[in-house]
């Protein structure tokens, strides 16, 4: 059988027979030279079989002259954080030209274990698009919050060898590899000589040659040109993210260039259907970079073939004989406007989603309370004086270690409008103990009310902020109802919500419903005086206590420099 694949593919692309499909008349975009060569594309099957010559072709797509580019590979993203299922995410993104996308299920591992797996790596054997999976190596991602999961190498290992699955998702636990951890040793070792991704925020110097010596190969948390250069001298492939809040590609496009465009790749990271419809994906990112200055076919490059080599994909990247048909039709190449999409052969259209089968979602019960909470479980008691701040940086997830002195009323310890600095709390949600953990936090803008989430990397408890007590605590016992999600809370009412039954992360709803209700989120959270871009995806970050420098999850504030609670 393969034999005679093999045998149709060289018949079609010599010409001696008839392609299957061919793609008349478009100006390739050489990822050599950079040149704009006229050609038609033929296709075998899934097939690139013929480029630069004239074919005929069973099936014929007319390219009216516009520009063939590879398709686009994200390389490092959570679906979970586009708040749609993975079958929404490639009805969203694929029309964007992004043919293959490469997920860490990491999200909803963490609330469920070996079945977020199981959902993911079974979609992406469905999805038109060519959905990989990394395997999510930090489940729980520390030993300072409560997760829902556990998954030990052995979980791990179980999923090595299915055809979806690329290596070993983000490698967060920079102490536990540089100082040995059996636990980390083990993954790793287990995945030796296979892909390791890496998660290595501001990590220099010897500190950074350790953790790379572990066999750890990418990196998409650079946020500085500086950081990113010596990653790249390094051996590493940088990964510029630019997604709903993490946006470092104003910040690294500078090294962006033909001879340096081999050591970068795009990704996104995390990036919701809203900011897909005003702005695009990484399409977005391609023409955000060329407007920047960056050369036309080091963005192409690095968006494709400099993607697919990092990943070990080679069968794709290239418009050329032999590779994938991912094929991607501009209408503009400085301008990245997609009018085409092209997927393993397939002119991608309403009819080809409509084919699909759809498995169900799983984790629709995954929020556990021990009971309601009240307006005191909100509440820190002591003295006001020099309390410790989380900083909020708007586009960043790296949060400042401030302090503040906070009025005191009654014992209690009470937000403060005048400085901006809101209350937060982190309530564990996976039915595994009580646990509250209280802080203070810089940035939000609130003067009133309350925002929640059961979103919160990267154990997703549920996280909530705001200036009011009882709105607070309504807020989330609200998700506890609606099975996790988003909501807005003002004088005791729930003015907007977005449920997330999908493990408290994802919605059931096709993507242009989760857009629409995005939409009246962010407005009910500026009309709290929040003027944020992402409120909501700027909190679920701030639960996170493997991103400098201070954050707080269920057991209470976490100084991440030191791994320590404060």
């Amino acid at each position: 059988m393969a034999g005679s694949v093999i045998s149709g593919r060289i018949a079609q692309g010599s010409g001696r027979m008839v392609a299957d499909t061919v793609i008349r008349n478009v100006r390739l975009f050489d990822l050599v030279t950079g040149e704009l060569l006229p050609t038609d594309i033929a296709i075998c099957g899934d097939t690139i079989v013929g480029t630069l010559e004239q074919y005929e072709g069973t099936n014929v797509i007319e390219g009216h002259g516009r520009i063939a580019v590879p398709g686009f590979i994200d390389t490092h993203l959570h679906i979970e954080s586009s708040l749609i299922t993975p079958f929404e995410f490639d009805r969203c993104v694929l029309p964007h030209g992004v043919t293959t996308a490469i997920c860490d299920p990491h999200e909803m591992a963490n609330v469920l274990g070996r079945p977020a797996l199981d959902y993911f790596t079974q979609a992406a054997m469905r999805t038109v698009m060519d959905l990989r999976v990394n395997l999510s190596s930090c489940v729980p991602a520390t030993h300072l919050e409560t997760s829902g999961a556990t998954l030990a190498a052995a979980d791990l290992v179980a999923y090595r060898d299915h055809p979806k699955v690329i290596g070993l998702a983000e490698f967060m636990n920079i102490p536990g590899v540089l100082n040995g951890d059996p636990v980390c040793m083990e993954k790793l070792e287990a995945f030796a000589g296979g892909h390791i991704d890496g998660h290595a925020p501001l990590l220099r110097g010897r500190r950074l040659n350790g953790y790379l010596s572990a066999g750890i190969t990418t990196d998409h948390e650079a946020t500085t040109a500086e950081e990113a250069l010596e990653k790249v001298r390094k051996g590493m492939m940088v990964l510029i993210r630019q997604g709903s809040v993490c946006k470092d590609l104003r910040a690294l496009v500078p090294l962006l260039n033909p001879a340096t465009s081999p050591f970068f790749a795009f990704c996104t990271d995390d990036r919701n259907p809203l900011e897909i419809a005003h702005e695009g994906h990484l399409d977005y990112l391609i023409r955000l970079a060329i407007s920047l200055g960056v050369e036309p076919l080091a963005a192409y490059r690095s968006a494709s073939l400099s993607a697919a080599n990092a990943f070990g994909l080679r069968d794709r990247g290239m418009i050329a004989p032999g590779r994938r048909a991912d094929i991607v039709l501009l209408d503009d190449l400085r301008e990245c406007r997609v009018s085409d999409v092209i997927s393993a052969g397939r002119l991608v259209n309403d009819a080809l989603f409509a084919a699909r089968e759809i498995i169900p979602p799983v984790g629709t019960d995954s929020i556990s309370l021990p009971g309601p909470v009240t307006a005191k479980d909100m509440q820190v008691a002591g003295s006001g004086a020099q309390r410790p701040v989380i900083g909020l940086l708007p586009g960043q997830i790296i949060t400042p270690f401030l302090h503040a002195d906070l009025p005191v009323a009654g014992g209690i310890v009470q937000p403060d409008p005048a400085q901006d600095i809101a209350r937060i709390c982190v309530v564990a949600r996976h039915g595994h103990n009580d646990n509250i953990g209280r802080g203070f936090v810089k940035g939000f803008g609130l003067s009133g009310g309350a925002l929640a989430s059961s979103v919160g990397h990267d154990s997703h408890n549920i996280c909530v902020v705001g200036m009011n007590d009882a709105d607070m605590a309504l807020a989330v016992n609200h998700l506890e109802k609606t099975g996790g999600g988003f909501v807005v809370v003002r004088d005791g009412q729930v003015v907007a919500d977005m449920p997330l039954p999908v493990a408290g992360l994802m919605s059931d709803a096709p993507f242009e419903t989760v857009r629409d209700q995005l939409e009246v989120l962010r407005a009910a959270a500026r009309a709290l005086g929040c003027q944020l871009d992402e409120p909501f995806l700027q909190l679920a970050f701030l639960p996170l206590p493997v991103i400098p420098h201070l954050k707080i999850t269920d057991f209470g504030m976490v100084d991440v420099n030191r791994m320590m609670l404060v």
